[in-house]
């Protein structure tokens, strides 16, 4: 995995053998997490006099995601200088060491913006066999989901697991999300048009990386979303397929948008098959 933001995140089928620090990597991870979530908890009321947007009017960025990144990477090149960063509020930096860092302090910002929960901080690792760590913390409600390749999911130190039991895709919970551009949101509108009749229900909460934790505790029985970026989907990526949800992309790397779609074993494939018929993935 490296800085491109469509490269496919790699988990190997087979057990691999667990180079020794990614546990030392996973603790690294959380606890730069929580710092972060805890900023910005003490800085909304600040960080809301200092708001921007990015890719459209609706797309906004804070203060307090800004603050967090810095956090982040300011602890990483005192603790790990060699390696490389990509944060979404533009931290970058070239590494030696093969480790890349992804780093979204405030995934959902709408969220925290209106002071709703659903809001998280979100950090992976990758190394030369994709995505190594996944740290993602809810500052809100006071959960930390986290998972190094091999070793499991956990939220707050205990293990989860996504759903087991078979389930129809009539009965299936399906999360997603929506692009910023207005045109990409009519067209994804027009895809839960013939979806929403063939699911239990649909969720859309505000962030990717919480949606992807949602499967990987059994929350719901899918997530599906085009367009992310690998800060958006790396953390959560390796939290929900060390739980046992089978993640990946259902388009090509050469797809202008990819979609990514994290679901339980018997809810996949038959989601995958929906979503096909109902014209996903959609390009600009």
């Amino acid at each position: 995995m490296n800085g491109a933001p469509y490269s496919i995140p790699k988990i190997p089928d087979e057990e691999a053998e667990m180079p020794e620090n990614l546990e030392d990597l996973t603790k690294l991870s959380r606890e730069m997490a929580a710092a972060a979530g805890a900023l910005a908890l003490t800085q909304r009321s600040q960080a809301l006099h200092d708001v921007d947007t990015k890719s459209s009017t609706v797309d906004i960025v804070t203060a307090a995601d800004r603050a967090g990144e810095q956090l982040i990477r300011d602890r990483l090149l005192a603790t790990r200088p060699h390696d490389a960063i990509v944060g979404e509020e533009g931290a970058a930096k070239a590494g030696t060491s093969g480790l890349t860092w992804f780093l979204d302090p405030i995934d959902g910002t709408t969220n925290f913006y209106y002071g709703l929960p659903g809001w998280v901080v979100s950090i992976a690792v990758s190394d030369s066999e994709g995505i190594a760590v996944g740290a993602v913390f809810d500052p809100v409600a006071d959960l930390m989901y986290s998972a190094y390749r091999g070793g499991g999911a956990q939220r707050n130190g205990k293990p989860i697991t996504a759903r087991q039991q078979v389930t129809p895709l009539s009965s299936a919970l399906v999360a997603t999300g929506f692009s910023y551009q207005a045109h990409q949101r009519k067209r994804q509108a027009q895809i839960l048009v013939e979806l929403i009749p063939q699911v239990r229900d649909i969720r859309r909460l505000g962030s990717a990386a919480k949606d992807l934790c949602l499967v990987a505790e059994g929350s719901c029985d899918a997530y599906f979303e085009a367009g992310l970026n690998q800060w958006d989907l790396a953390a959560g990526w390796i939290i929900a397929a060390e739980a046992g949800a089978k993640v990946a992309f259902l388009t090509p790397e050469s797809h202008e948008r990819r979609l990514l779609l994290a679901a339980t074993a018997s809810v996949f494939d038959p989601l995958e098959a929906a979503l096909e018929a109902a014209g996903a993935p959609l390009d600009p």
